[in-house]
């Protein structure tokens, strides 16, 4: 499974070229409003579709060819037919999250299936990286069934914080080292323990 640190990576270059295109676009346009010698200088109408034409295309299949990199797509897709590997069952209740234990363990490439309740307020479940970048999150609700389907591909030890404001005592909402990850044939660079943040 692609990890999300290279998919954002690549969707950076990817949007940043696309949007340069679309910049251009409206620079062109605006380029022949503005004509000095006082008259417009419209572009043949063939030319200008052509060109909005060939930018919706690129859009299109920018999303066609990248959404089977996106790591959560998968899961997704075929979450009727993924029989999780393991459960993990969280509850959040008084900005607290309540773990079945202090440090969980998890095979690599097997499915996790994240089972939070919460007992009070709408909370966030976020796995981070020792650098505190994002592997994954879900906003938890109240009264709601909140599960989260996930399979890591790298060994790793990671943290876990809320991501939805909760009001002040929110912010403190963050449990060090929970989730350790091994098995794999790769480290996760980003998610080793002891790295400096």
């Amino acid at each position: 499974m692609t990890d999300s640190v290279d998919v954002l990576n690549m969707l950076k270059l990817v949007y940043t070229l696309y949007t340069l295109a679309v910049i251009s676009l409206i620079g062109w346009f605006s380029l022949g409003v503005v004509n000095p010698e006082g008259k417009p200088n419209i572009v043949k109408s063939s030319i200008f579709y052509g060109y909005v034409g060939a930018l919706i295309t690129v859009g299109v299949a920018i999303h066609i060819l990248t959404f089977n990199k996106i790591p959560w797509v998968e899961i997704d897709f075929k979450r009727s037919s993924i029989t999780p590997a393991q459960v993990v069952n969280v509850t959040i209740e008084d900005h607290k999250f309540i773990l079945p234990s202090p440090k969980i363990d998890i095979k690599c490439n097997e499915f996790v299936l994240f089972n939070v309740v919460s007992n009070d307020l709408t909370y966030g479940f976020g796995i981070f990286r020792q650098n505190s970048s994002m592997v994954t999150q879900m906003q938890v609700v109240p009264g709601s069934k909140n599960d989260l389907m996930w399979k890591f591909g790298k060994n790793g030890v990671y943290d876990l914080r809320s991501t939805e404001y909760s009001g002040p005592k929110g912010a403190h909402m963050f449990v060090k080292d929970v989730f350790e990850v091994s098995g794999c044939s790769e480290d996760d660079k980003h998610s080793q323990k002891g790295e400096v943040k």
